[in-house]
């Protein structure tokens, strides 16, 4: 009895102890928490409810697809030196000199070619000059120009057409394009001058210029790209018989933003070289958010998709599944059973195998109605 008398006492005191050093925890907390000023409650541990179980377990899940890019990215770097040494690589980049065309072969210092003839840069800038003019009035043409916010900048800007109308002379040019490139300048200045005498506009005015100069920006966009076209296209026959039989393993790519996707000059020119049959295996067009993408960012795109499509054959049998979004195909499906819901018809592309060779942008001339170039807008 006298044994179990101790234990009970004992554990009773044990209790009690643990139960007073918890209050004397709680209460130290508490009295630290109360010290702490109130704008650092905001960071300090402890503060508001406790984590939830289910936000640890999908934190804990979720580190898996974290720490896939570390893993992703050092392969990949793999991947792009294995294709180095095995395939030759022509990049086609968009650049304001009229175009980057970069030749990557195995075992040599990449070969960027020269650019276009400066007519091309001269007729470009011409045409933008053009444009970048209407924008300077067209946010103030509601009140006709009164709010005179424009009217410093065109004075500035019109010093710039100016020098560059009597620079002409200076310049190797053919005498049609030189005469082309004076009349538009001579347009310009007219409209500046009109605009600064009157320190006012009105929208007639705007349309009177645009309608009198548009004849010479779309002569200007042939001049253009007639010297783009023209030094590209030797360049690619100099690199094809460069490369000899290693042509029908050379990849390409080009990039493109929204507004130059359709009739894309650079890809368009590839595929007379590729063919057909190219178009979207061995030649490529990568959407990018800028006009001007790196050369390395260029690469890391396109040997991701290159790496990616033995990763379908491994996994689904398919080599050129993975250049479609994955989730794509179930999204379709979730997409008609969302629009089956409501009683509506899902307005979905048609599916086409994932090896199609068709051109990477709208091709149906039936798809659309009204005009389908410059020349069909007269």
């Amino acid at each position: 009895m006298l044994n179990e008398r101790s234990s009970t006492q004992r554990a009773s005191w044990f209790v009690s102890v643990f139960a007073t050093a918890c209050l004397l925890l709680v209460s130290t907390n508490a009295a630290i928490a109360a010290d702490v000023p109130d704008f650092m409650k905001i960071v300090t541990v402890g503060e508001g409810p406790p984590t939830p179980k289910d936000k640890i377990a999908f934190d804990n899940i979720y580190a898996l697809n974290e720490g896939m890019f570390p893993i992703y990215e050092k392969t990949l770097a793999i991947f792009r030196e294995h294709f180095k040494q095995r395939h030759p690589l022509i990049m086609a980049l968009f650049g304001g000199k009229g175009g980057r065309f970069i030749l990557y072969r195995p075992g040599h210092e990449p070969l960027e070619a020269e650019s276009p003839p400066a007519v091309y840069r001269m007729a470009k800038s011409v045409g933008h000059c053009a444009m970048a003019t209407y924008d300077l009035v067209a946010p103030y043409a509601a009140d006709g120009g009164a709010d005179l916010a424009w009217l410093g900048e065109m004075q500035a800007y019109r010093v710039r057409v100016k020098t560059a109308m009597d620079s002409l002379d200076s310049v190797d040019l053919k005498p049609e394009d030189r005469a082309l490139l004076h009349d538009a300048l001579r347009q310009i200045l007219a409209f500046m001058d009109k605009c600064i005498a009157n320190k006012s506009f009105t929208y007639a005015d705007i349309e009177a210029y645009a309608r009198g100069i548009e004849p010479d920006l779309a002569k200007l966009i042939g001049v253009a790209s007639s010297a783009q076209v023209g030094h590209w296209y030797k360049v690619m026959e100099q690199w094809k018989q460069m490369l000899g039989n290693d042509w029908d393993h050379t990849y390409a790519l080009s990039n493109s933003i929204y507004v130059a996707r359709q009739n894309n000059i650079l890809f368009s020119l590839l595929v007379q070289f590729f063919g057909v049959e190219a178009i979207n295996d061995r030649l490529l067009l990568l959407e990018t958010t800028d006009f001007t993408a790196t050369p390395d960012d260029m690469m890391n795109a396109f040997i991701r998709i290159i790496s990616d499509r033995t990763l379908g054959q491994v996994f689904y049998k398919n080599y050129r599944l993975m250049d479609y979004e994955l989730l794509g195909g179930g999204g379709r499906k979730a997409i008609e059973a969302e629009a089956a819901k409501r009683g509506l018809k899902a307005i979905l592309p048609s599916l086409v195998p994932f090896n199609s060779h068709e051109w990477p942008w709208k091709t149906d001339p039936s798809s659309g109605t009204g005009p389908a170039s410059l020349e069909d807008i007269h």
